[in-house]
């Protein structure tokens, strides 16, 4: 090779050598003086709730709570009282919330032990669903499990038509029903929470129904059952998980989470409405028309905060 040629190869692999050293750590960190370094990523806001201490909560610039959801609440559960508030007054659509005054309803009518036959019209509801068979017989408590951990809808038309005849007749009562706990801004239309324009409530009435309905033992003790052994008409065993990872789910389960319901439609999209009970005091948490994982975080968050907030005052035994 001649002069020539030996220059021009190394012209070409100094520049191949450079365009190397440009992508390493070293080229980088000898970049002139007063340019700018790369600023670390902070830590995901899922991250840092999902570890966060007992009685330390989120704040947001203004002082309050970082809430995806566009409502939310957190209460005493003895006393009702709010703890605190985001557009907790605001009308929202409630999805499989609405379960939590169906299960009241049911409950409240007693003869947990009667049988229901379910009838043709009950199997024709979606999109979550048990899967019943015209003719197949349930009692009220097992058909009561399925309602609150499988978020069955055609159970819960199963439930209604058993307690009033009707899904109006029962949509009446649950309104009615609703207007007695002080839940005066809700209209009910059905017992499942599959979209209706008529169908809403607030995060602060949807607590109070939720209060009321952890008032019943055997209510509370469906919303704090992680797994139920359904049994088929034909004798198989389904084990029907709860959809509140709170009670069970790392890295969202919260310590002495209690219960209760979520819910999900496109119009409405993600509810949760929670409860945990830490040193003999309790608190109830709505969030309404949020996201996943928001659902788990403004939970998480407004649980924690309610449990730091509570003043003094009556503790369960």
């Amino acid at each position: 090779m001649d002069d020539a040629g030996r220059k021009y190869s190394l012209r070409v692999g100094a520049i191949f050598l450079a365009a190397l050293m440009l992508g390493t750590p070293q080229a980088i960190a000898k970049k002139e003086p007063g340019s700018k370094k790369a600023k670390p990523r902070p830590a995901k806001r899922e991250a840092v709730v999902a570890e966060m201490p007992p009685g330390i909560a989120i704040p947001d610039a203004s002082g309050g709570l970082a809430l995806a959801a566009h409502g939310a609440t957190v209460i005493d559960t003895l006393t009702g009282d709010p703890l605190y508030e985001k557009n907790a007054y605001d009308r929202f659509y409630p999805a499989s919330s609405t379960k939590i005054l169906t299960a009241l309803l049911v409950i409240e009518a007693g003869d947990l032990d009667r049988i229901v036959v379910i009838a043709p019209e009950d199997t024709h509801v979606e999109p979550s669903a048990i899967g019943f068979k015209p003719g197949d017989q349930f009692t009220r408590r097992e058909l009561l499990y399925a309602l609150m951990l499988k978020s069955a809808n055609d159970v819960a038309q199963a439930l209604a038509r058993d307690n009033a005849g009707s899904i109006e007749a029962f949509a009446e009562k649950m309104t009615q029903r609703a207007a007695s706990l002080g839940a005066t801004q809700s209209h009910f239309a059905n017992p499942h929470g599959l979209h209706n324009p008529e169908h809403y409530t607030t995060p602060h009435d949807l607590a109070l129904i939720a209060r009321s309905a952890m008032q019943q033992p055997f209510f509370r003790k469906i919303v704090g059952t992680i797994s139920y052994a359904w049994v088929t008409p034909q004798g198989a065993v389904v084990q029907l998980q709860n959809h509140n990872k709170l009670l069970w789910c790392p890295p969202w389960k919260f310590e002495g989470c209690t219960g209760l319901k979520t819910g999900y439609t496109v119009p409405a999209q993600q509810v949760l409405v929670s409860s945990a009970l830490r040193n003999h005091r309790e608190v109830i948490s709505v969030v309404m028309h949020s996201d996943k994982p928001g659902i788990w975080m403004d939970s998480k968050a407004l649980l924690t905060y309610g449990l730091a907030h509570l003043p003094d005052g009556p503790r369960f035994d």
